[in-house]
This record gives C-alpha cells, sequence and structure tokens, in this order.
C-alpha cells in the first residue's frame, strides 16, 4: 500500500492519506474524513463496481474508522467482498470484517458459512485468513459450528495453518474453557512440533492451563527445561533471532511456566537451577530485549526453590540495572528488589543507598515503585530515615489519594518499628499536621488505641512517658492557627483521658485548653463534642479522686451554650456534663473509672436481667415471645391466637397487603328493618366454592352520620370480566372516575380494568404469605403480639386448629324510605385491621323477589340446595346487573355471552351458604308486553331503565 505501482492505488486515495498525514489540526482532519465519507457513501452505492475499486473503498473505510468516525454504512459490502473467488479480494474482506465487526455484531452470522467454507479451502492462504477471522469474530454461542473444522486442521501440513489453528483453539479456550476441555491433549501434541513457531504458540495456552491447575502439568517440566536449553544454546533457525537474542519471546514464555511450575516444589526447582544460570550467563545487557529476558530470570529466580548462586547473579543483574542511567532499567531493579526481599533479605540492604537514590530521580512512577519497596525493606535500623523520607515526599505532592496511601504507611511503620517514645509522637504530630483531613479515621483510632494500650509490654513506666509526651506535645500543638479536624479530635481524646494523669498539668489549665479549642472550632461540631466529652472525663477524675471541682467560667459559659444547642448530640453531652458534676463520688467512679478506655465491655446479648421482669408479664396474662425462625415457618399464625379457646375476637393488624375495598353484592332478598343504628351490614360477595366457605360481615359506620335513615345501596354496576359483582359507586381514589347515567353509577373503563385484573389476580393466588418484615412490625407497633390470623385471599376459612364453633349473628331489621323496594344487607369492605374471629351472618328470607318473576320470564324450577355448606350452588339471574352493564345501547366488547354472566351471578342462602339459579331459558321472539311488564318490575325494584325503550329486554335477553 505503500507506492502506488506496487499496489495499483488511484492517486485520489494516495491524495487522501497525504492530506490526513499533512493536517495540522484535530477540525482540518475531521473536514478531510467528512468530505471522504460523504464520496465512499456516494460512490459505493453504484451498480456495478469493479473489484479493484471497491477494495480501494474497503481500504479507505479502515482509514475513516481508524481515525475514529463511523464507516458503518460500508459493513455490509465488505462482508460480501469475504465471499469472492479471489484471493486478493477475500483477504482484504476479512481484515475489513475483523476490523469493523466484533464478536456480537449483527453481521457475524453472514460470515460463519464463508469461514466454514473457506476452512476446507485447498489454498493455505484462505484457510489463513479464515482462521485470522476464526479469532476475533466466532464468539461462544458459534464455536460448535467451526470447532471440528479447526481440529482437523492441526493436521494441516503447513506450519502456517497448524501455527493457526492452535492460537483459534487458545482462543476458543479463552472465550469458553468447557468447549475445549476434550482437546487439551492437543496442546502437548503441538508442544512437541517440528516447527518452533507451532511449539512457540503452544506455550500460551499450557501456561493459562498451568495457571489454573499446576499439578497436572508436573510431568512437563523435563520438557520445558530441554526446550529451554535448546533456546539458550540456539539451536533454533536465526530466522527467530531478534537483536541477537535467540528466541527471546519464547524463553520468557517458557521462565514463566517454569516459576509457576517450581514454585514450592524443590525438586522441580533442583531440575530448573542449571538452566536458568545458563540464561543468567549467557543474556546479552546491552540490548532491552536481553535485560527483558534477565528481569523474567530475576522473577523466576524469585518463585524457585532458593539457590544461592541463583540469587547471587539476581543480585549482580539488580545492581547493573540500578546504576543504569536508563528509568526503565531502574524501575526493574526496584521491582525485582521487592521480589527477593522475601528470599533474601540481605540483597535489599546492600542496596539500600542506591533505593534511596531513587527517591530523588524526577521520575514520579519510579518515586513510588520504591516507595512500595521500602515500605517492605523497613526495620528498626532503617524506620527513621526511611519515614521521614516518606512524609518529605508526602509534604512535596498534591495527589491526595497517594499522599493519603503514603500517610497511612508512615503510620503502620511507625506503629511497628518506633525506636523511642518520642520519635513516635512526633512522627505522628508530622502525619496529621501535614496530611490534615486525609489521614484515614481508621489511623487516628489506632493512634488513638496505641496510646492507650502502650506498647504491649508489662513496662507501665513506658506507657506513662508515652502518654507524658503525647499530652506535652499536643499542649504545644495547640498553639497552631489551623488544625485538621481529625487531628484535633485524638488531641482532645488524649488530653481527656491523660490530661492530667501525671499530675503536671493542673485541670484548670487542661479544661481551659480544651474550652479554647471548642471556641475556636465552633463550626466543626465533632470537634466541640470530642471537647466536651474530654471535660467531663476529666472533672469526673477530680470527683472520683475525691478532689473539689472548681468550673471556670468559659467552661461554664461553654455548657449554658451547648444546652441550648440545636444539635441533640451536642445537647447531650452538655446535659451529661452537668450531670456528672453533680454526683457523689462513688457514683462517679463507677460510671466514669480512670484509665479504662481499653477494658473489654461485656455485652448480654441474651438480655437475661430481663428475665423477672418477662416471667411477671407472663404470670399477669401477657402471650409469650415466639422466636422468628418459628415466626416466619408457620402456615397459620392463628393457632397461636387460638390457644386460649374461650378468649374473645379482638382487633389486631392484618399482614395481608392492602387491597382495594371488596365490591359489594345485590341481594335478592326482602328489606329487614335495622335497629336504630348507623351499622350496615354488607355481605361480602359470595361465589360457588368447593368446600365450605363463611363469609364475615364487617361492620362499618355509615358515610352519611347526619341522617338517621339508612337507604338501600344499589349504587354499584355488575362486572362482566371475571366475577360478577358490584363496585362501589363512592370511591376516595383519584384514578377512579364515575358518572351517572338515569340513577346508574358508570365506572370509568381504565379502572374498572384495573380492579377487573386484581380480582382475577386475588381469585388465582391460593394465599397470601406473611413475609417476615410484616411479623417484626407488628411487635415494634403493638409489642410483638401474636394475636394474628391469616386470612386467605378469597374468603374466610375456619382454622381446623381453632376446635371453635362459629357463632351465628343475626342482622337487626329496619325500614326503608320506599316501602317498595327490597333488598338484602350490602356489606361494607373488610376492615384491615380487623382480625377479629370470623363470624357468619344468616338472614332468612321472608319472600324471595325472583319468585315473583316466574310468571314473567321463562326458567328452569329453581334448585336450592338447602345444606349448610353445600359443594354444589344453583343461581339466579341478575336483571339489575342487565340494566346497569349495558347502558343506552351501548354494548361492551368485553361482555361476551349474557346468558353465561347470568349464570355466575349468585346469592346467599339463608343458611350463609349459596343458592345458585340454574341457566336461564328464555323464548326468543318479540314479545312487548312481557318487555314492558319486565320493565315495571324493574321500577318497582327501584332502578329505572337507560332508556324509553320498551323493548329493552328483548335486545338482552334476544
Amino acid at each position: 500500500m505503500g507506492s502506488q505501482g506496487g499496489f495499483y492505488q488511484s492517486k485520489e486515495f494516495l491524495d487522501l492519506v497525504k492530506s490526513i498525514g499533512e493536517a495540522r489540526s484535530k477540525a482540518e482532519e475531521d473536514r478531510i474524513v467528512l468530505n471522504e465519507i460523504s464520496t465512499l457513501k456516494r460512490r459505493i452505492s453504484e451498480p456495478d463496481i469493479p473489484k479493484r475499486k471497491m477494495k480501494e473503498y474497503i481500504i479507505r473505510l479502515v482509514y475513516v474508522e481508524m481515525l475514529g468516525h463511523d464507516a458503518s454504512f460500508g459493513y455490509i459490502h465488505a462482508v460480501k467482498m469475504t465471499h469472492d473467488d479471489s484471493l486478493l479480494v477475500k483477504r482484504t474482506g476479512y481484515l475489513a470484517v475483523t476490523l469493523f465487526l466484533n464478536e456480537d455484531h449483527d453481521l457475524i452470522i453472514l460470515i460463519v458459512n464463508t469461514i466454514q467454507k473457506d476452512l476446507k479451502s485447498d489454498n493455505y492462504l484462505v484457510v489463513c485468513a479464515a482462521l485470522n477471522a476464526v479469532c476475533k469474530l466466532i464468539n461462544e454461542e458459534t464455536i460448535p459450528a467451526v470447532l471440528p473444522q479447526v481440529v482437523e486442521l492441526l493436521a494441516h501440513p503447513k506450519e502456517a495453518v497448524r501455527k493457526k489453528a492452535i492460537m483459534a483453539l487458545h482462543r476458543f479456550y479463552q472465550k469458553s474453557p468447557s468447549s475445549v476441555s476434550h482437546l487439551v491433549s492437543n496442546f502437548r501434541k503441538g508442544l512437541c512440533d517440528n516447527d518452533p513457531g507451532i511449539m512457540g504458540a503452544t506455550l500460551c495456552p499450557l501456561f493459562d492451563l498451568i495457571t489454573i491447575d499446576v499439578n497436572s502439568y508436573k510431568d512437563l517440566v523435563i520438557s520445558f527445561v530441554s526446550i529451554l536449553k535448546q533456546v539458550a544454546e540456539r539451536r533454533l533457525p536465526k530466522t527467530y533471532d531478534y537483536h541477537q537474542m535467540p528466541a527471546p519471546f519464547i524463553q520468557i514464555k517458557l521462565l514463566k511456566i517454569l516459576a509457576l511450575l517450581g514454585s514450592g516444589d524443590k525438586q522441580a526447582s533442583e531440575n530448573m537451577h542449571t538452566v536458568v544460570g545458563d540464561v543468567f550467563r549467557k543474556c546479552d545487557s546491552s540490548s532491552n530485549i536481553g535485560n527483558a529476558v534477565l528481569y523474567e530470570c530475576i522473577c523466576c529466580v524469585s518463585s524457585l526453590y532458593p539457590n544461592p548462586k541463583l540469587l547471587e547473579s539476581a543480585a549482580d543483574v539488580i545492581s547493573r540495572f540500578l546504576k543504569s542511567d536508563s528509568h526503565n532499567l531502574k524501575y526493574m531493579g526496584i521491582d525485582a528488589l521487592g521480589r527477593l526481599i522475601k528470599i533474601s533479605p540481605e540483597i535489599v540492604e546492600q542496596h539500600q543507598l542506591a533505593v534511596i537514590d531513587c527517591l530523588e530521580d524526577p521520575d514520579d512512577t519510579l518515586k513510588r515503585k520504591t516507595f512500595e519497596l521500602l515500605y517492605k525493606m523497613t526495620k528498626s535500623t532503617n524506620v527513621e530515615v526511611i519515614v521521614d523520607r516518606m512524609i518529605d515526599y508526602m509534604i512535596s505532592i498534591n495527589d491526595n489519594h497517594y499522599k493519603t496511601e503514603i500517610a497511612s504507611r508512615c503510620v503502620e511503620l511507625a506503629e511497628q518499628f518506633a525506636p523511642s517514645n518520642q520519635w513516635f509522637i512526633q512522627t505522628m504530630n508530622k502525619v496529621f499536621e501535614h496530611a490534615g483531613d486525609l489521614v484515614n479515621i481508621k489511623v487516628a483510632h489506632n493512634l488513638t488505641r496505641l496510646i492507650a494500650e502502650g506498647f504491649g509490654e508489662d513496662d507501665d513506666t513506658a506507657d506513662s512517658q508515652l502518654r507524658s509526651s503525647a499530652v506535652e506535645s499536643y499542649l504545644r500543638i495547640l498553639g497552631e492557627p489551623k488544625l485538621p479536624s481529625v487531628f484535633l479530635q485524638v488531641i482532645c481524646w488524649v488530653l481527656g483521658e491523660y490530661g492530667t494523669a501525671d499530675g503536671k498539668f493542673s485541670t484548670s489549665y487542661i479544661t481551659g485548653k480544651l474550652c479554647d479549642v471548642a471556641e475556636a472550632y465552633s463550626n466543626d461540631e465533632i470537634v466541640k463534642a470530642y471537647a466536651v466529652t474530654a471535660i467531663m472525663k476529666i472533672y469526673a477524675f477530680e470527683i472520683a479522686a475525691g478532689r473539689k471541682v472548681d468550673m471556670l467560667p468559659e467552661c461554664q459559659s461553654l455548657m449554658e451554650e451547648l444546652l441550648a444547642s440545636h444539635s441533640t448530640d451536642l445537647q447531650q453531652r452538655a446535659y451529661e456534663l452537668q450531670a456528672v458534676i453533680g454526683l457523689d463520688e462513688h457514683a462517679v467512679e463507677c460510671i466514669m473509672p480512670s484509665d479504662a478506655s481499653c477494658e473489654d465491655i461485656e455485652v448480654d446479648k441474651g438480655l437475661s436481667f430481663l428475665n423477672d421482669y418477662i416471667q411477671e408479664s407472663i404470670e399477669k396474662g401477657a402471650q409469650p415471645y415466639i422466636p422468628e425462625s418459628e415466626r416466619s415457618g408457620m402456615l397459620n399464625i392463628s393457632n397461636f391466637r387460638n390457644l386460649d379457646h374461650h378468649e374473645a375476637p379482638s382487633h389486631g393488624l392484618r399482614f395481608e397487603a392492602y387491597e382495594l375495598p371488596k365490591p359489594t353484592v345485590q341481594s335478592r332478598i326482602t328489606p329487614v328493618s335495622l335497629a336504630s343504628t348507623e351499622l350496615v351490614p354488607v355481605p361480602e360477595p359470595m361465589y360457588p366454592r368447593e368446600s365450605e366457605s363463611y363469609q364475615t360481615p364487617v361492620p362499618s359506620v355509615s358515610s352519611d352520620a347526619g341522617s338517621s335513615e339508612l337507604k338501600l345501596r344499589l349504587d354499584g354496576v355488575q362486572k362482566k370480566w371475571g366475577r360478577p359483582t358490584y363496585s362501589p359507586a363512592t370511591s376516595t381514589s383519584n384514578s377512579t372516575s364515575q358518572k351517572t347515567v338515569n340513577g346508574i353509577t358508570l365506572v370509568d373503563g381504565a379502572s374498572t380494568t384495573n380492579s377487573r385484573t386484581r380480582e382475577i389476580y386475588d381469585s388465582r393466588k391460593p394465599q397470601v404469605e406473611i413475609s417476615p418484615e410484616k411479623h417484626k412490625l407488628a411487635a415494634s407497633l403493638f409489642g410483638g403480639s401474636s394475636k394474628m390470623e391469616k386470612r386467605p385471599a378469597t374468603g374466610h376459612k375456619i382454622s381446623k386448629a381453632s376446635g371453635q364453633t362459629v357463632k351465628k349473628s343475626h342482622v337487626p331489621k329496619s325500614s326503608m324510605e320506599v316501602a317498595s323496594e327490597k333488598a338484602a344487607p350490602v356489606q361494607q369492605p373488610p376492615d384491615l385491621l380487623d382480625l377479629g374471629e370470623p363470624t357468619v351472618t344468616s338472614t332468612a328470607p321472608s319472600v324471595d323477589p325472583f319468585k315473583q318473576l316466574e310468571g314473567l320470564i321463562d326458567t328452569t324450577q329453581v334448585a336450592s340446595d338447602v345444606n349448610h355448606g353445600s359443594t354444589a350452588a344453583s343461581k339466579s339471574p341478575d336483571i339489575i346487573a342487565l340494566y346497569a352493564e349495558t347502558p343506552a345501547g351501548i354494548h361492551d366488547k368485553d361482555d361476551g355471552d349474557l346468558l353465561s354472566g347470568l349464570s355466575n351471578s349468585s346469592m346467599p342462602n339463608m343458611h350463609g351458604g349459596t343458592t345458585t339459579m340454574q341457566p336461564m331459558q328464555s323464548s326468543k321472539g318479540p314479545n312487548p308486553k312481557d318487555s314492558l311488564e319486565k320493565d315495571a318490575l324493574v321500577r318497582l325494584m327501584g332502578v329505572n331503565p337507560s332508556s324509553q325503550n320498551p323493548n329493552l329486554f328483548k335486545d338482552l335477553l334476544g
């Protein structure tokens, strides 16, 4: 591509490359590329483009992509080029798609068939191009499509094909190890190939396999040693030399593998010592690649079982690296020293001065690597020099992240290797003073703990000197104008614990200093809190020692200020200080003992001190505590509530999720007289069930509190989606919109659909699960009472464990406003906080209104099951629902068959069961007389038809 004559590129393409290379700014380059994109879009879509031109266009698209612009409009043309029979065009197409596409691109599926065909080609150059695409484009899902062909190519007569097949298998292993797990033996065979290139390519997958499982490849140690020996003795062809080094990259990979196999294995390491020593001697350190091989030898020696000769050779190489003027070689020397510290610390000590010199190098990367080494090689003999250098470097840098890391390392080294107490305190003061709030809060906690615990020895005198030195230095530092918040917290804590311990400083002097700190840093509530607590400790120690406490005026004013503080923490500490000062000597000594910050606090996790209180409460009738494990695993918590069978029902917290109020059902029972009360029992909707169920009427206060008369609740419409019910006309939800047409309440379609969907979902749920979180909520709100009952989603069932007989309550009766209106009591929605015992209301109808319709509507004989709990139930038609569902000639597309809807409606019988009418057989043909009679009957029941059409029932019932 470099010359026009050699590759037959057009002058236009050469001008493009030249103009891009001569562009003086990014804007000029973008302008050139955008013009090129517009040109390529126009030309690449022309018909009958010659192959030579298309190849050039694709190469120009590669330039566009390389410069960061989008060339996706030409991807499909590159894919088409891979199908071409011309070798040059095909290879160009494969090159382009490997650069354009990734393994998850949508166009990959169009290349898989081409790759399969090319892998079987007789031309090995085509096979090599396909294998290159396999390594780049085949993903985990398409590996099985090409894997058999790739395995067959391992026996190809051409070395280049076998090498690329090994590379493809290695790529498959990286993407999906399980897909090639049965082909691992092929890598062992590749190691014995006569071609050095195939052997070198096999080292890469073997390195990955050995990294995961070393023991499975211990038998290959002799083979690797033999290969490395042959390479070091220059037995490979000259074509593998690089800067006069024999196959350096193969040597580096072999040294990495030997380091893995010899780690922790003395026998394997002994087999490697000789060949590694030969590599040390034969490497040329005058070139970078030679130094790279030497560095890898040092890494290998650090992993093998120690050998004095190899360690000496490694030390010589490291010495040359550190003395070099190249920063790269110095960096390698520092890193190599860090690897040999654990094996031979003496080698590192020999180069301590050279390492310190690296700290003054302007290369910041080298400095940081050197500090990592200093941290590893620090001992009690060199800790002062190293820590001082680290602190100086910390002061000079602006990188807060690295400054924080150095500060924590300085503290750690000072804690481990401090030569004296004074040096330790001075070092900590420097770290906090210069690092400021960047110091991790854990460092401050470690410092305070170290001062409190001492040096871990039995020498109390040394610990006292450490604390006294800290107090003196901190009192001196308090004169500084600005100190970090973390440092001030440490100072306040130390002064509060040990400020007056040695008797050098008086109580008034220490408390005055602490008041000055609280006043100077009034905006920092944490520092003020530490200062107030320190003052409280000092006064408490004085009171416990039997000395009289005279509070300074500034301390008194500070306490009065904090007593009215907006911060509850500061206010609480001020009240505690006020309370401690007023206590006697014995009480103060008990609550705040002297020098007790390191004593362990015994925590009674079982709260055994509450046993007497619990026993007393249980004797008075309180329920015992139920462990959480038992609560989360029980199926019905009503078993615990029903331990006392004579216990009266009580209100408690329900555990079901909150639901919309249950829709009401219009009953066909004659009106009953009610007592002078505003409570209207409304039965829940009843549905046929295979097992017996009972409905629980829940009393609810009428919404019209000012009226003493109760009206019949016929303000709902029947739902055809799901089970036939009535929806309440009034709702507090903003999402439900309603309107009234001719006295009939209609519910908005969207909210009706949501409620219907919820009913279907509730009907499918077998039982509401009780989560442990809800148990915890109940325990926190109501004292952990276990008097709860889980209610099934579709009605109440009587627990078999309760053994109680369900009490039946009769509904009180009263007359309504309109004497002609006849209806049954309507049930209010269930109370979510009502966990009372389920009860069943049975009301015996005096006159069945549908008996009066037998003369008007041709129906089958009503079959009523009077036995309590009967499974088979008969059904009754719902005339009002027909009016309500189809107002003014509007028919819902979801209604379906009206007769099937009528057959699903139900009504409660006199025993609390379910009485259902059989499907109604209506005669067809117009009958105006019957329609008028039906209309009159509905008017008599209190519902007006939605139109004046006398043939309405004819339209509805056919």
